[in-house]
């Protein structure tokens, strides 16, 4: 397995999951690592499930995060999830390059959903000069999550620190779209086969996805699981989680759309990103897989 691609297959669907790179979040842009992914964690169980991840609590300064997209040859339709954050970092915005390495040129997408607005799902939508990237493509969002971004809503939630970044980014990426844009406000298709779900919390209008084809399901969490350990501990939010109760009750309702037959992709657990969610009584566990079968 390389680290720019992996192709796997869905019943008919062939998916592939895409890296746009990575980002180090660290101070002083970012809290450490577990102020800024579990700043509600009782301290002394957060330590001793971090050792049995291999994590020194005292030595964990930064924390590596993977992005990566998910593109889906559906029957006719060819659909990327997330454009990635090109711009954001110094290895970011890989995006397109891998893409090419498949044969596959902006051209050929007809589908982008958004999972959310922040800058490392859509900052690969236009150029520097403000041209779609896409340009063939129909641009799916949750209503409420255009809304947030595209009015005043957003001064009002997000923290201070950051919000000027927050804010630019998106209009960059998302006004230039709107009249590619189709807007959701209900759990549906947007193709067949491919279902929004609403899972807000992390940002209002945050969106997962279940990709079905035949007897096999792939369910995408996008950032409603920011790290393996919200799995096990659902409760634990992450600072940059907008409505902390909301994410949590979005988390358990996809534990529970779950099955251990279910293929799970994550956009920020380690590349692909792909496992299954295991769950033993009331507790979960993420467990990698290398291969689809």
């Amino acid at each position: 397995m390389n680290k720019e691609n992996f192709a796997f297959k869905i019943g008919d669907f062939t998916c592939t999951a895409i890296s746009d790179g990575s980002l180090t979040y660290a101070p002083p842009v970012f809290p450490a690592p577990t102020a800024f992914l579990f700043p509600n964690a009782p301290k002394g169980i957060l330590e001793q499930v971090l050792h049995e991840h291999n994590i020194q609590p005292e030595h964990w300064t930064e924390w590596i995060s993977p992005y990566t997209c998910l593109m889906i040859n559906a029957e006719e339709h060819r659909v990327l999830v997330d454009t990635g954050a090109d711009g954001l970092g110094p290895n970011t915005g890989n995006l397109l390059q891998n893409l090419q390495r498949q044969g596959v040129s902006p051209r050929d997408i007809d589908t982008v959903i958004l999972t959310h607005g922040h800058p490392d799902h859509l900052g690969g939508n236009t150029t520097l000069e403000g041209k779609p990237i896409f340009p063939n493509a129909r641009f799916v969002m949750w209503k409420s999550e255009w809304d947030f971004w595209t009015s005043k809503q957003s001064e009002q939630i997000i923290k201070e620190h950051g919000m000027e970044l927050l804010l630019s980014i998106a209009h960059k990426n998302l006004l230039p779209i709107q009249d590619m844009v189709t807007l959701v406000d209900n759990e549906s298709e947007i193709l067949p086969g491919i279902r929004a779900i609403a899972t807000p919390g992390h940002t209002p209008g945050h969106m997962a996805l279940t990709i079905s084809s035949k007897d096999e399901q792939l369910l995408v969490i996008a950032d409603a699981f920011i790290h393996p350990i919200h799995i096990e501990h659902p409760d634990w939010y992450a600072a940059i989680d907008a409505i902390p109760q909301q994410v949590v009750n979005s988390r358990r309702r996809l534990l529970n759309l779950n099955t251990e037959k279910t293929v799970v992709s994550a956009f920020h657990f380690p590349f692909p990103g792909l496992g299954h969610i295991l769950q033993k009584g009331e507790e979960w566990k993420w467990q990698p897989i290398l291969k689809v079968n």
